[in-house]
């Protein structure tokens, strides 16, 4: 049967990608001093630090359930018969329920919604590997649950200030230190973001990025990405960096963030998703 995967914004696949495994994009929302955008669609990147660095009001929200369900049913009016639809973490946004209520109202039998608990190309890489699959909507689902459940996610930001006034921290407000030359390293683990450490300088964080992703991704086969928000030469650092690292790696994607995740995280950050075993 055909199959088509639908993933929302938040996973942001590298140019050019979702073209080419024909997946379908669904943009979160965002407002800008109250006035609505598309994520990736109307505001990208260069437009949020923009926005940031003039400390205007960023906020964002989830696709309704009416707008998922209107993609769904333009999917299945055209050549797919079965969809499976991978979104980011359900502990991050309502956008995992706003699907599933929509599979609800369009074909609960025919759409499979797939909570990736994670973000970024946590979810891409997940995304992809379900279309990778090929065959029905099980298998690619089965595929999708797997490569979530094998991915790693770290990352460290200028300022806790954005997680913090976004709600995306709790515990990890403890990493906040006097100095202000200390960046926060977190990760993400079961869907919600959790800190991990606090190093003195951003090369420092750099090289434990490079270390972490080199412990998670062991010696086989590894899909490796690099996120980051307004930094593009650090960026490209730490990808060379861990392609020299990291033995199985094949090519470090690269993508800068949009204003889903850029919003809380602020401009600075870096993000590194290690996927052991790679998409097959």
């Amino acid at each position: 049967m055909s199959t088509t995967i639908v993933t929302d914004s938040t996973a942001y696949l590298p140019e050019g990608f979702a073209e080419r495994h024909g997946v379908r994009v669904v943009p979160l929302h965002v407002a800008v001093d109250g006035r609505s955008r598309l994520d990736g669609v109307d505001f990208g990147p260069a437009e949020l630090a923009a926005a940031l660095g003039e400390h205007r009001r960023v906020t964002t929200s989830r696709p309704t359930p009416g707008e998922l369900a209107e993609v769904y049913r333009s999917v299945l009016a055209g050549s797919a018969e079965e969809i499976v639809s991978v979104h980011l973490s359900r502990d991050l946004s309502g956008t995992w329920e706003a699907a599933r209520l929509a599979a609800e109202e369009v074909d609960p039998v025919r759409i499979r919604v797939v909570d990736s608990r994670a973000t970024g190309m946590g979810l891409g890489f997940a995304a992809l590997a379900a279309c990778a699959a090929g065959g029905d909507a099980r298998c690619a689902e089965e595929a999708a649950v797997a490569a979530a459940g094998r991915v790693k996610m770290f990352f460290c930001v200028e300022t806790l200030d954005h997680l913090r006034r976004g709600g995306r921290i709790g515990a990890a407000a403890a990493l906040v230190g006097t100095a202000l030359a200390v960046k926060p390293l977190l990760h993400v683990d079961d869907g919600r973001i959790v800190p991990l450490e606090k190093v003195r300088t951003m090369g420092r964080a750099i090289a434990r990025l490079v270390d972490l992703a080199a412990s998670a991704a062991g010696s086989g086969p590894v899909g490796l990405a690099v996120h980051h928000l307004a930094a593009p030469e650090r960026a490209a650092e730490l990808a060379t960096l861990l392609d020299e690292r990291v033995p199985g790696s094949t090519g470090c994607l690269i993508s800068e963030v949009g204003a889903v995740i850029g919003a809380h995280t602020g401009p600075g950050v870096l993000g590194v998703v290690v996927l052991p075993g790679g998409v097959s």
